[in-house]
């Protein structure tokens, strides 16, 4: 009786095993069809920039880069400063203007397209045409 248990328990452990890499693989797959996609070469790009006054700044970006942080860096277009996390760089400074959402719920929200942006500036993708906007905006 106990070496029938004995086999039951081990069948039930292999069973878990298995059920455990197919979700590790059903779950990679999900990651990399829903992932950012980036295109490699040359691309043209515009970075606007709209400020605290909604004064508006554009950048015409020729770029090699597969991310806007890249592209930012790359180029002699919008400063910007900010603070490194776990999550990427939190802009805060863009043009020298500081958007501090613990004093006033201000922040820099990045558009794609009219779009907002769904990632960082670290993970966002760059594709040639597309037109990026960093706006100043306060949460109310």
């Amino acid at each position: 009786m106990a070496q029938s248990e004995t086999r039951k328990s081990g069948k039930k452990g292999l069973i878990a095993v298995l059920i455990l890499v197919v979700l590790i693989a059903v779950f990679a797959v999900i990651y990399m069809v829903l992932s950012p996609s980036t295109s490699g070469g040359s691309k043209s790009l515009t970075i606007e920039v709209i400020d605290n006054k909604g004064e508006t700044t554009s950048y015409s970006i020729k770029t090699d880069a597969e991310y806007l942080r890249q592209a930012m860096d790359e180029t002699e277009g919008p400063t910007y400063e900010g603070t490194e996390s776990d999550y990427g760089m939190y802009v805060e400074t863009v043009n020298g203007v500081t958007a501090d959402y613990d004093t006033d719920g201000a922040y820099w929200a990045f558009y794609v397209d009219g779009e907002y942006c769904n990632y960082g500036i670290d993970s966002q993708p760059v594709n040639d045409g597309e037109v990026y906007t960093i706006e100043y905006t306060v949460y109310y």
